[in-house]
C-alpha cells in the first residue's frame, strides 16, 4: 500500500511538473502570437496595407509553430478550434493588400484571438476588448486608447472598452 501511494505521489509531482514546463513552453508562444496580431492590428488601423500583409505573414508563421502539442483538455480542444479560424482569416490578409478585404478578414482573426486570450488564459500583460458600433465587430487592444482597425484614418478612435482582461 505505502509503494502505491508512493509512485501515486511521484506520478502526479511528474505530472504536475509536466504541466508546469508545457505552460511555460506555451505562455510565451502564445504571448508571441498575440504581439503579431496586435502589430498586424496597428497596420491596420494605420491604413498600411502592405506592411498589413507582411505582419500577417508573421503572425501565420506564430500560430504555426505554437507548441500545441503540449495544451490538454479544454485549452487543447479550444486551440484546435480557434487556430484554423486564425488562419483562415490571417491567410487572406498576408495574400491581399486590399485594405478593405484585410479588415474584412481581421474580423475572423480577432474572434479567434478574443476566445483564445479567454480561454488559454496566458496573456502576460493586460489587455482591452474594443468594439466598434459602426462595424459591430471586436479586436484586442494592446492600450486602452482604440485604435480602430476596421476604419483606421477615417475614425482611428471610434469605439469603446468593453472590457480589460488582466494579465495572468
Amino acid at each position: 500500500m505505502k509503494t502505491i501511494k508512493m509512485v501515486a505521489v511521484a506520478l502526479f509531482t511528474v505530472f504536475g511538473i509536466t504541466t508546469a514546463f508545457a505552460q511555460k513552453n506555451a505562455k510565451p508562444a502564445f504571448n508571441k502570437i498575440l504581439n503579431h496580431y496586435m502589430v498586424t492590428k496597428n497596420a491596420l488601423a494605420d491604413d498600411k496595407k502592405d506592411k498589413a500583409v507582411v505582419d500577417a505573414k508573421e503572425f501565420l508563421e506564430a500560430v504555426k509553430a505554437f507548441p500545441a502539442a503540449e495544451l490538454k483538455g479544454e485549452q487543447k480542444k479550444l486551440w484546435d478550434e480557434q487556430s484554423a479560424e486564425l488562419i483562415k482569416g490571417a491567410t487572406p490578409i498576408s495574400s491581399n493588400n486590399v485594405l478593405k478585404d484585410q479588415r474584412e478578414s481581421f474580423k475572423t482573426v480577432s474572434y479567434a484571438m478574443i476566445k483564445l486570450v479567454k480561454g488559454l488564459k496566458m496573456n502576460s500583460s493586460e489587455i482591452y476588448l474594443q468594439y466598434c458600433p459602426m462595424v459591430k465587430s471586436s479586436w484586442l487592444n494592446e492600450v486602452k486608447a482604440v485604435q480602430n482597425p476596421y476604419y483606421g484614418s477615417m475614425m482611428y478612435d471610434c469605439g469603446e472598452v468593453k472590457e480589460t482582461i488582466s494579465k495572468k
